[in-house]
């Protein structure tokens, strides 16, 4: 019974990488199709961001105890219950924030940089490497300075990370669902 809830799992987090992936990547392009260099970059920001963002959210919900949000959801926190309904399926949570969207926003981003690099190498009509070797390091610093500072706040910090995610949680199914 277990293999066939994890093959459901599977396939569904394939559907879900491709999913994201074509929106990620939509999205990109209809941006950038006519963008200049400053929305150019901001969209390669963002996409680092997003990918930082989410890799902490992973490691915090696996890295959280549900001891303090027991406490919390007795006394009817709002919030608490969904950081509950997070760490309990951590798995789950951690491979759609650090695989699913983590990983594809650093290929996204990576894509965006090269697109980017080569719009600056036909607008200054060089083929100097030199470009191409700058913004790839700076996105690469960002990303991976940016992770690295990001796992060790989620770390320290992943009570008051998961709640505020079950609070953002709790607020969606206010908004969208009906009672």
């Amino acid at each position: 019974m277990k293999t066939k809830t994890n093959s459901r799992w599977y396939v569904k987090i394939i559907i879900i990488s491709m999913g994201v992936s074509m929106a990620f990547t939509f999205a990109s392009s209809e941006i950038l199709g006519s963008a200049g260099y400053v929305m150019a970059f901001l969209v390669l920001a963002v996409f680092i961001l997003l990918g930082i963002v989410f890799d902490v959210v992973g490691v915090a919900v696996t890295a959280a105890s549900t001891a303090p949000f027991h406490s919390m959801a007795a006394h009817k926190e709002r919030g608490a219950q969904e950081a509950l309904r997070l760490i309990r399926n951590a798995e789950k949570v951690s491979s759609v924030c650090n695989d699913v969207v983590g990983d594809i926003s650093g290929i996204i981003s990576g894509t965006t940089s090269a697109l980017v690099v080569a719009k600056l190498m036909a607008d200054l009509s060089t083929g100097n490497i030199l470009i191409q070797l700058v913004v790839s390091a700076l996105v690469t610093g960002a990303t991976v300075g940016g992770k690295a500072v990001g796992k060790t706040l989620a770390m320290s910090n992943s009570t008051r990370i998961v709640l505020d995610v079950g609070k953002l949680v709790h607020l969606k199914n206010r908004i969208f669902t009906k009672k």
